[in-house]
């Protein structure tokens, strides 16, 4: 179903089409390394260059113009696939066949977003440092506010000291070190190095043809990847390191345990499916082992779950735990997953996981931006099953397999954020 359309030399259309919307997407992607020296700087990037462009300087013009082609939006994008980190801006837009007779909106969009992406508004030949300075304290106040969320922060230290070395401990969006270093002109460099150098990434979802798709999107086409660079192939992390554990103290009432587990099986692996089902059985959601067990049974914990990244093949365990119940709360998380890779799995525990990954799969094809979301991450992994097939995987999958994937986990990282004594 979706076509794959080489544009120029590192630029890539992926064309998916689909007419039951009345909104179309365009999601633009340039592939950096995942790196401590580009985190920030990617981060910031499509913030700034959304404030302003030589034909609309400011966001009241921008915001104008959008107006006049329907509501038009134009956001930033930024993700990571393991050791690559996107960067790049999403757009969405009415199709042109519910506009007004003879009026045009997907041309003019493409133009919109080639204009924000290619010809941002300069002073002195760098970024406005107004714009600048402007996000660079919205994104600060972003990444501090992790510190506020305690569980997310304790997930996060624990990935860091679990993928130290890593470029996955690197955060998405860097540091807030890392973010006051840069300047206007700081930016406005690597930007100019990424438009040249990013291999590019370009989904569509909509009704347009492909060949009308493409034929819009090439004078943005050939202003990138004039010098497409090789991208760091994916890695898993080293799976005979010895368990480690950290602690932090906090000023909190609730402890917050955050356990990380290395195990080879990641996108690539026959059994990435599988574990996904095992995940589920694990600790992803309210009917798994963890949910069931530590927390309503034994009520050893506020909450409990699970989460899979398969672009690393780690698993994570978070839970919010009493300080005096670490040791019972922490042994009785590995005696759950022991009893997964025993085979202990009811048949109602493996019909609930494999309902609900179904569940979400089959939601996917209800909006535009899912459909990017899925596909445009899932051809970032190299991976080209389609919904229809990863749904039958899914079905495929027995007790056995789950137990299999839950016998390769082992525990690396353990990280505990602990009250300060009173």
């Amino acid at each position: 179903m979706i076509q794959t359309i080489n544009l120029t030399p590192g630029v890539v259309l992926r064309h998916y089409p689909d007419h039951r919307f009345k909104t179309a997407i365009l999601s633009v992607q340039l592939l950096r390394p995942m790196c401590r020296e580009e985190a920030a700087l990617n981060a910031l990037l499509s913030s700034v260059l959304l404030r302003g462009c030589k034909n609309y300087p400011d966001m009241r013009a921008i915001t104008a113009r959008q107006d006049e082609l329907y509501g038009v939006s134009v956001s930033p994008l930024l993700r990571r696939v393991g050791n690559i980190q996107t960067v790049g801006l999403f757009c969405g837009f009415l199709e042109d066949r519910f506009a007004l007779p003879g009026e045009q909106i997907m041309a003019p969009a493409f133009e919109l977003l080639r204009q924000l992406l290619l010809e941002p508004k300069t002073v002195e030949g760098c970024f406005d440092p107004e714009f600048v300075e402007s996000e660079k304290r919205n994104l600060i106040a972003d990444i501090e506010s992790e510190l506020n969320d305690k569980r997310s922060y304790a997930a996060t230290q624990m990935l860091r000291h679990l993928c130290d070395g890593d470029s996955f401990a690197v955060p998405i969006r860097g540091t807030v070190e890392d973010v006051r270093a840069i300047t206007p002109r700081s930016l406005y460099e690597h930007y100019q190095k990424i438009l040249r150098t990013s291999p590019a990434e370009i989904f569509y979802v909509g009704s347009a043809s492909a060949e009308e798709t493409a034929r819009c999107l090439m004078p943005l086409a050939n202003a990138l990847a004039a010098e497409p660079m090789a991208l760091p192939e994916q890695t898993t992390l080293n799976l005979t390191a010895p368990e480690r554990e950290f602690s932090e103290t906090m000023d909190i009432n609730q402890g917050k345990l955050s356990m990380g587990f290395v195990t080879p099986v990641d996108y690539w692996h026959p059994d990435y499916i599988a574990m996904q089902v095992f995940n589920a059985v694990y600790g992803a959601g309210m009917t798994s082992k963890l949910f069931m067990n530590v927390r309503e049974k034994l009520s050893l914990c506020y909450y409990a779950g699970s989460g899979y990244y398969g672009s690393k093949g780690i698993v994570t365990v978070s839970s919010g735990i009493d300080e005096c119940n670490y040791e019972t709360a922490k042994a009785e998380i590995l005696r759950q997953l022991q009893l997964t890779a025993d085979g202990q799995i009811t048949d109602a525990e493996l019909s609930a996981a494999k309902s609900a990954i179904i569940s979400g799969l089959r939601s996917v094809p209800d909006s535009p931006r899912a459909l990017e979301g899925f596909y445009g991450t899932l051809y970032l992994c190299g991976r080209t099953d389609d919904l229809r097939e990863r749904i039958e995987a899914v079905e495929r999958v027995t007790a056995e397999d789950v137990a299999r994937c839950a016998g390769t986990l082992k525990l690396h990282t353990v990280f505990f954020l602990k009250g300060e004594a009173k």
